[in-house]
């Protein structure tokens, strides 16, 4: 069975196909083309940044002065929720997970983008043929939901490593399970069962976290998919046929595709900011700590 490699039409900006675990690319192992697009917008980061930060000047240039301004506006947003004293040791990690998954969410609307892929010889790839006939080569990072777990996985074990390192095993387990507010005596003793209960819940609420970060973020990309490939095909689906079907496939999309930016910036910034909440939270009995012994 012979595999054709075929594009669309320009309008299908991307495609819904594979669900939301990507497919692998024929011939290519066990790489799928969630983390083809991956690899590239991590490269074009990296490209970005290192062409705008290798010659730093006292008078910025247009790339060097976006990047300065992108870094310290997302750290004066991540102070801002974190604190002064633990913004340094965050900020790399927030601002990464969302310089990327901005760039991976947008990434799905440029054309090419789940409009190019493989048909015919369905059935050699890791997919279902009854219910896809079309495989993209490349499609959003984020709209893969192992690679949304991921994101969410690795930032829970460093938020773990965070938490630990400002308030110590000890501490944390003081931060979940002891009663809060400065009580002491036998108030404490008398409340420590019920904080010690309300303690297993979070511990439960913690180990979901990823579930509902990833979850949040692949549904919205996953829908966006969804949306755009129904709008591109409308047109056939009312009957017009020729170049009135090319026509209604690239203008009824057209709103959506403004739409899908801003859910994309959205996305990102929701991430984001959840995490530096799990962060703030974690790490506000520490302060907290530090103003009582102070006193």
């Amino acid at each position: 069975m012979q595999i054709q490699l075929i594009d669309q039409t320009f309008s299908h900006a991307i495609l819904a196909a594979g669900g939301i675990n990507a497919p692998h690319i024929p011939n290519m192992g066990s790489l799928s083309n969630s983390i083809v697009m991956a690899i590239i917008v991590t490269v074009v980061i990296l490209l970005f940044t290192r062409m705008a930060t290798r010659k730093m000047a006292l008078v910025p240039d247009g790339k060097q002065n976006f990047v300065e301004f992108v870094i310290e506006f997302l750290y004066g947003q991540v102070e801002g929720i974190v604190g002064e004293k633990v913004a340094p040791r965050v900020f790399p990690l927030l601002a990464t997970l969302f310089v990327f998954i901005l760039s991976a969410n947008w990434s799905g609307l440029i054309p090419g983008v789940g409009t190019i892929g493989f048909a015919e010889g369905v059935k050699n790839l890791s997919i279902d043929p009854h219910d896809h006939s079309f495989v993209p080569l490349f499609r959003p990072a984020t709209a893969d939901f192992n690679m949304t777990f991921a994101l969410a996985a690795v930032f829970m074990m460093l938020w773990v490593g965070i938490t630990i390192k400002e308030l110590g095993v000890i501490g944390f387990f003081k931060h979940v399970f002891a009663p809060k507010g400065g009580l002491s005596g036998g108030l404490w003793w008398a409340l420590l069962p019920i904080f010690m209960f309300v303690g297993v819940i979070e511990i439960i609420s913690i180990m979901f976290r990823p579930v509902t970060l990833s979850f949040r973020l692949v549904g919205n990309v996953y829908a966006g998919e969804t949306l755009l490939h129904s709008m591109s095909g409308i047109g056939e689906v009312m009957g017009l046929e020729g170049i009135w079907a090319f026509v209604s496939s690239v203008v009824v999309p057209l709103p959506f595709y403004f739409m899908e930016i801003l859910v994309g910036l959205i996305q990102a910034i929701v991430f984001t900011l959840l995490c530096a909440v799990y962060v703030q939270l974690s790490t506000e009995h520490d302060e907290e700590g530090h103003e009582e012994g102070g006193h």
